[in-house]
């Protein structure tokens, strides 16, 4: 884990947020910075720094997160709709936190 991870202080609960979900593996919360109507974040609670850091005993982990994230699109009512997943990986392709993270994100309107 990283000295400083916001992630993981929200993760155990050292810095504020709504869980909307919660397992042995995964959280889910809104991200305070929402691009859409419905945004959310799958965040392991292991520490993966980034897709390219994941090994081969993290594949589940990132096979859950995509599943939970199914599960949430159903739970807040985009999933007939449609909505974007999306992995930003490394600086050059938006990620700013650096801890493997998956956005959820749907709602509007077209």
């Amino acid at each position: 884990m990283e000295k400083e991870c916001i992630f993981c202080n929200i993760i155990n609960r050292k810095l504020p947020s709504e869980f909307l979900y919660e397992d042995d593996t995964v959280v889910v919360f809104k991200d305070i910075h929402p691009r859409a109507p419905i945004h959310l974040l799958i965040v392991p609670k292991k520490h993966i720094r980034s897709i390219n850091d994941f090994g081969e005993d993290d594949k589940s982990i990132v096979l859950d997160t995509i599943d939970i994230a199914k599960m949430m699109a159903v739970k807040t009512g985009i999933s007939r709709s449609g909505f974007k997943l999306l992995f930003n990986v490394e600086k050059g392709g938006g990620q700013v936190i650096f801890h493997l993270h998956l956005h959820l994100m749907g709602g509007w309107r077209r």
